[in-house]
């Protein structure tokens, strides 16, 4: 019994370690639309394994060009943490898409 513990113990913690390994991670983005000129900031939620500049603006390019939009430019990358800080410059584009 207190083997068993010992390994629901340890389970237990390494799953509370693991978690910050598989954090979220998102990219805040400049977009367009023509015929009427259109602008827009919005942060986007992509893949861990796009969770670079190069590499979020593909997976972004393609979420924006399914709704008509233009990736202008993917600004940066960032976790969780920098999400409430661009929430209300993001407004109707915060993880829209």
């Amino acid at each position: 019994m207190k083997r068993l513990f010992k390994s629901l113990l340890a389970a237990a913690a390494l799953t509370v370690l693991a978690g910050p390994l598989h954090a979220a991670c998102f990219a805040d983005y400049r977009a367009r639309m023509d015929n009427p000129l259109r602008l827009h900031y919005g942060v986007i939620e992509v893949p861990q394994s796009a969770c670079s500049v190069g590499a979020a603006s593909s997976v972004v390019s393609g979420r924006l060009a399914s709704q008509g939009w233009t990736l202008v430019q993917v600004i940066s990358v960032f976790d969780d943490s920098g999400l409430a800080s661009r929430r209300a410059d993001a407004g109707q584009y915060y993880l829209s898409f």
